[in-house]
């Protein structure tokens, strides 16, 4: 594979089997075509974001080395999404499993289907830690 580039991506489940969720969607990741998982960082349980009643979600950053585009990538990780239930409902709702595109190397992207980086990273403390620890390897 030639190099690609580094993308992070945030996973999360709150239902079910959520180490499970997350085990799978790493090995997806991992066989994604032109893609390889570079590290991925410790798993950590927080409080559910949004203020509907639903339980923890466990979360999680991996680093992919891809030579996916952005909207290719997008696409693979809401199929991996929907192969592992995931149902689209409320905005904040409780998922099986949730995985975002946090950062693309230098890329800026905005339009209505992807935003780069997430929108939502610098108010989400545990994708700091996560980024943080994934750095440090």
């Amino acid at each position: 594979m030639a190099a690609g580039e580094p993308v992070f991506v945030a996973l999360g489940s709150n239902l079910g089997d959520r180490d499970g969720h997350l085990r799978a969607a790493r090995e997806a990741l991992a066989q994604l075509p032109g893609t390889r998982l570079v590290a991925a960082s410790g798993v950590e349980e927080t409080a559910p974001l949004g203020g509907l009643a639903q339980p923890a979600y466990l979360n999680q950053m991996v680093l992919l080395d891809t030579e996916l585009e952005p909207h290719q990538l997008l696409a693979e990780l809401q199929a991996i999404e929907q192969r592992r239930g995931r149902v689209r409902g409320d905005r904040w709702g409780s998922r099986t499993l949730d995985l975002d595109i946090v950062a693309w190397g230098d890329r800026r992207i905005h339009d209505p289907d992807l935003i780069i980086p997430h929108p939502e990273l610098p108010r989400r403390d545990f994708w700091q830690r996560e980024l943080s620890e994934l750095a440090r390897i």
